[in-house]
């Protein structure tokens, strides 16, 4: 067990993502941050498509759902709904239950469920529209 040690410390000096410090943890996080703030602002306030995205944040927020009953929630366009779905998708805010399947139920991502105050931040300072909040069928 003893011979062990060494290995494992070899093992801690390749992979760089083992030997961070609290203090570069905090930083990259800050970071992070900072690039997901930039990608939320340029996603809901930067585009045309906007706003149809919030909502579709909003709604999967409230019940996952597919591209189909996302479309009839929010009435709009089947194909409006699969594009914006994709730029979600490859933008890591959403994931289907079940990639490249017709009725994959989404689902937000840890990462877009954290930044749900920052997208009330950006629609708060933006005011253009108010972000549907989706009715219970």
């Amino acid at each position: 067990m003893l011979q062990l040690l060494p290995e494992l410390s070899q093992l801690f000096r390749r992979i760089p993502f083992l030997r961070t410090t609290a203090r570069e943890d905090s930083k990259a996080s800050l970071y992070g941050e900072k690039y997901l703030k930039r990608l939320l602002w340029y996603l809901f306030a930067g585009t045309r498509g906007g706003p149809s995205r919030a909502e579709i944040i909003r709604a999967i927020q409230n019940r996952p759902s597919n591209a189909n009953q996302l479309a009839q929630i929010l009435h709009v366009d089947y194909k409006t709904i699969q594009h914006h779905v994709r730029v979600l998708e490859d933008n890591g805010l959403i994931v289907p239950s079940d990639k490249g399947t017709y009725g994959a139920v989404l689902f937000l991502t840890p990462k877009m469920e954290e930044a749900l105050p920052i997208l009330d931040e950006i629609w708060s300072k933006i005011g253009r529209r108010k972000i549907n909040e989706t009715k219970s069928e």
